[in-house]
């Protein structure tokens, strides 16, 4: 039978090379054809390389770790021996040997297997996480070598997201149960808190700056040597946002759709970009230009466990407030389980980070350069307002507007937050942009 050699494929513009992230095979695995076979991270997203088509691995060229450029051999299996095989060829009966006397050896994690089925197919011992379990590749590759199915981990992680520690507890409930059972047995007069996971001597864990996280370092860190950076903060009274959300929230429950607050700001920030247009510009630093942009393409600030990522709404403000809560949807969930296409992470004109949900009240965000302004969200608070000669409880929301100083001064940027506040502030205001 022929046999082939599976090369990185060209994932898109700009990617010259991607990290072996996890092997999903080993040798001697028969696959179908597009079944996922490794994971591999670029600077900008984590994807699946799936197998050109049905045959049985050979061998594993490139290892866990590895950077391979485009084109480069990933594997090499035998064409033609897919199914056939593993549906003819019984599951070969392990040989039991007699047991020998010996010293306890140090047990160690068992690899990832790969089992046959009765009905002839391929199953990956554990199970491979599907789509909806969050965690990080290198968490996927700890799982696989301690044999841990992630599917059956609670996460303990920010929006449920499996992590390091969540696999370590399975490992050690897992081992503790005997240890439990025989100091049961032992009375004890004084009931005292126990210390535990406590490890002497640690060693520093060192982990290659890799992928992804290591473009957003460097992005981070050129964003602040080029551009200086300064932030203006206010908060804003939206108690009448929050009936008008309120009411669009439970119309949207009626499509499927789910309205939260960004759809919203995004509406105003735009009408405001329009009455300040150098917000939606750039610097050309080699021609020593300012560019105007015509379009207003916003990004938005996710949190993914692969780092952050920003998704663009291309052409907002062509889009109803219902149009933008399905795509800020779609986006944000295709972040996180690493599906984005590169071009839905370019071309942003400015970018909303977004912290309300998960706390904080100011931050001083860095501009995702060549972008001139961030603008941040943060979370919102009860709390008494003077009005008429009045204290009254209103709903307030924390505001940041995080500008490049060469082309925006400080009183500029405090007119913007002043203009971009009355539209938030008034509902009619808001809605007029809206229509």
């Amino acid at each position: 039978m022929s046999t082939t050699n599976l090369t990185l494929p060209d994932i898109g513009e700009g990617v010259t090379e991607g990290e072996m992230v996890a092997w999903l095979v080993k040798v001697g695995d028969t696959v179908e054809a597009d079944q996922p076979v490794a994971e591999v991270m670029t600077d900008k997203a984590t994807v699946e390389v799936p197998a050109p088509d049905a045959g049985v691995i050979k061998e594993l060229v490139a290892k866990e770790g590895d950077v391979v450029p485009i084109g480069e051999t990933l594997l090499k299996m035998e064409l033609g021996a897919g199914s056939a095989v593993a549906a003819s060829s019984p599951a070969p009966k392990a040989e039991a040997t007699p047991a020998t006397p010996s010293s306890p050896t140090p047990t160690t994690p068992a690899a990832p297997q790969a089992v046959a089925s009765p009905q002839g197919q391929v199953n990956i011992m554990p199970p491979v996480a599907d789509s909806d379990v969050l965690a990080s590749p290198s968490t996927r590759r700890f799982a696989r070598e301690l044999n841990i199915d992630l599917n059956t981990i609670p996460g303990t992680g920010l929006a449920g997201r499996v992590t390091r520690d969540d696999v370590l507890k399975v490992v050690g409930n897992s081992s503790a149960g005997t240890s439990q059972a025989s100091s049961a047995a032992t009375p004890s007069t004084v009931s005292l808190p126990t210390r535990t996971n406590f490890v002497t001597n640690a060693q520093d864990e060192r982990v290659p700056l890799r992928g992804i996280r290591k473009k957003i370092a460097e992005n981070m860190q050129m964003a602040k040597r080029v551009v200086p950076h300064f932030t203006l903060m206010d908060e804003a009274d939206v108690t009448q946002l929050v009936r008008i959300r309120n009411q669009a929230k439970a119309v949207g429950e009626k499509y499927g759709v789910k309205v939260t607050y960004l759809p919203f700001v995004m509406k105003a920030l735009i009408a405001t970009l329009k009455e300040f247009p150098m917000f939606n510009a750039s610097i050309d630093d080699d021609a020593g230009e300012i560019v105007y942009k015509k379009n207003f393409n916003l990004g938005f600030a996710a949190d993914t466990p692969n780092g952050l990522m920003v998704p663009v709404i291309k052409n907002a403000d062509q889009k109803s407030l219902l149009e933008l809560s399905a795509e800020i949807i779609d986006l944000s969930k295709r972040a996180r389980d690493g599906k984005l296409k590169l071009d839905e992470m370019k071309g942003a004109t400015i970018t909303i980070t977004n912290m309300g949900s998960i706390g904080g009240t100011y931050a001083t965000p860095i501009i995702n350069h060549p972008e001139v302004a961030i603008l941040g969200m943060y979370k919102m608070v009860k709390k008494p307002v003077y009005i008429d000669g009045k204290f009254k409880a209103a709903s307030v929301m924390n505001y940041t507007i995080t500008a490049d100083h060469r082309l925006i001064d400080g009183a500029v940027a405090a007119n913007f937050l002043k203009s971009l506040f009355s539209k938030l502030e008034n509902p009619a205001e808001l809605m007029l942009h809206m229509i």
